[in-house]
């Protein structure tokens, strides 16, 4: 019985920077290191995260499991 190759999985990350406070949490706890701090503020005067490497995203949903405002969500990205 084979299987074939194993595929990486691949996610999408959406934020919704007005939604943000600029915890950091996202990025702090972001297991790929997919994600930064932007240096623009959102209409609240924090700094939202931003795709740093859209291509280390894996798909984990840690960071929108862990962001407390609900600004962040990922989806499956089908390469």
């Amino acid at each position: 019985m084979s299987f074939g190759k194993l595929k990486k999985a691949y996610g999408k990350v959406t934020i919704n920077p007005n939604w943000c406070k600029g915890c950091g949490f996202c990025v702090e706890y972001c297991p790929t290191d997919a994600l930064e701090m932007s240096t623009a503020y959102n209409a609240k005067g924090y700094h939202p995260p931003r795709v740093k490497n859209a291509d280390e995203c894996r798909d984990c949903k840690f960071c929108e499991k862990v962001c407390p405002e609900f600004a962040i969500f990922v989806t499956t990205d089908q390469r």
